[in-house]
């Protein structure tokens, strides 16, 4: 019968609704309540066995991968379309844990239900798991490996009494006799039983990280973004006088993107091992004579200490003086690049609700997250200072240099899912890389936020 198989042992049976596939991953939850085709196809998810804490999934199906509305007249180099919805052109994940699968769907959008879309891309996914014993469990020894296998061919053996869906979960000292209670046999057609493996020792950016460079161009008077009042980023290299900013993708998620091109900034997309230095001269005769104004580094999965070519590569800008912004993956390899150091979290930061302050000031903004590791600001140089902390366990937020206009934040401002609270990140950043345009020589750090004033010297333990 399907089954998750924790590192320690633990057997959880359930219920298989979609890809007969056994697969290996590190089990992690997201407490989000909404957004599963953004979170799914979020890159940051490579190799893992996701347990959404909401007990409900499904219930509004899987929209069409149709072309952003509010991105007509964008152009790529390659001729790619960013779809609204997803994050990425597949299913990032390996395979997804929830308590309740709805067979039923409706939404406007939708055009197939999430167990097809599921199978199409061959992504395992089980219910009638009690997620909410398997996340405190992670919550209390922190993530761990797992495996999903499968018992039978159908996918819906026989299931013990308790929990929703008849699934029955075996923990702690249970675990043992489940497992020795579990029919060993034949697995599935698409391949048998799977080893534990840990995907953090791969590099997994190199996996999801475009494999050639992708110019994309906002249309013509693109610049204003209604909702927020943002007004249209002039005075830059790129297309129709806005910024031209070079992005390390590293895993990028779609709404990084759009959110650059509805603001008039072109983006150069480059492979994560991109070597800008062997590569300026063909930047430059690219842009017209200016290579770029401004650097972003993207979210990514994984253990940034693996991405040693992106990390030299940061270490090279830090000495150009051109604005750097980075989001997620992107803070710790600024924090890298810096000469500082980073730590897996016990059970990372996976949701659309974590709170983190504007250090300096009362400002305290809720934020979409998505990562395992973080950056120690006790290693961080007297040059560099915690720009952003966590509220639930003080952890870093991000990071900026006192003196040079560098930083970075480990949440996500484009969100998709989640609030949109700071989505000003990408305007301060933006204006900063006009600024930076208009007088070569202004090479100052960061000095305001969301319109709040960023004082030096406030060192985060």
């Amino acid at each position: 019968m399907p089954h998750l198989t924790l590192a320690d042992g633990t057997t959880i049976h359930g219920v298989s609704f979609g890809s007969a596939t056994p697969v290996s991953g590190e089990v992690v939850f997201n407490t989000g309540m909404v957004g599963y085709p953004e979170s799914f196809t979020d890159p940051s998810y490579k190799g893992q066995i996701l347990v959404l804490t909401y007990p409900i999934v499904g219930n509004y199906g899987v929209p069409a991968p149709d072309a952003d509305a509010s991105l007509a007249g964008v152009s790529a180099s390659d001729g790619s379309v960013l779809p609204q919805t997803f994050e990425s052109g597949r299913i990032q994940i390996s395979g997804l844990i929830v308590d309740y699968y709805s067979e039923e769907y409706s939404h406007c959008t939708a055009v197939q239900s999430l167990a097809a879309w599921l199978k199409k891309e061959g992504i395992p996914a089980l219910q009638g798991v009690d997620t909410r014993a398997l996340t405190k469990k992670l919550r209390e020894t922190g993530v761990m490996l797992g495996k999903i296998d499968f018992d039978d061919m159908d996918g819906t053996g026989p299931t013990g009494g308790g929990g929703a869906g008849g699934s029955s979960v075996a923990a702690g000292d249970d675990a043992q006799a489940s497992a020795q209670g579990t029919q060993k046999g034949r697995s599935t057609a698409q391949g048998g039983p799977v080893a534990i493996d840990d995907p953090n020792l791969r590099n997994l950016v190199a996996e999801v990280s475009t494999k050639s460079i992708v110019t994309y161009t906002p249309a013509a008077g693109a610049g204003m973004q209604a909702d927020a009042g943002i007004e249209k980023s002039s005075g830059g290299s790129g297309a129709h006088g806005g910024p031209r900013i070079l992005l390390y993708d590293c895993g990028v998620k779609n709404n990084i993107i759009r959110s650059f091109l509805v603001r008039g900034a072109s983006v150069i997309r480059v492979p994560w091992d991109f070597d800008p230095k062997q590569n300026e001269a063909k930047l430059l005769a690219d842009g017209g004579g200016i290579a770029y104004d401004g650097v972003f580094i993207s979210n990514g999965p994984g253990d940034p200490k693996q991405c040693v070519a992106t990390i030299e590569a940061i270490r090279w800008h830090l000495s150009q003086d051109k604005p750097l912004f980075g989001i997620c993956l992107g803070n710790q390899l600024l924090a890298l690049a810096a000469g500082g150091d980073t730590y897996k979290l016990k059970y990372g930061h996976r949701g659309q609700n974590q709170p983190c302050i504007l250090e300096g000031t009362p400002r305290c903004v809720i934020t979409s997250q998505n990562h395992g590791f973080a950056v120690n600001t006790k290693t961080l140089s007297k040059d560099w200072e915690a720009l952003f902390v966590n509220a639930n366990d003080a952890t870093n937020e991000g990071i900026r240099h006192t003196s040079k206009p560098f930083f970075s934040v480990q949440f996500h401002p484009e969100a998709y899912p989640g609030p949109v609270d700071t989505a000003y990140l990408f305007d301060d950043f933006l204006s900063r890389c006009v600024q930076k345009a208009g007088n070569p020589a202004d090479a100052g750090p960061i000095v305001s936020l969301g319109g709040f004033a960023l004082k030096a010297g406030r060192r985060s333990s």
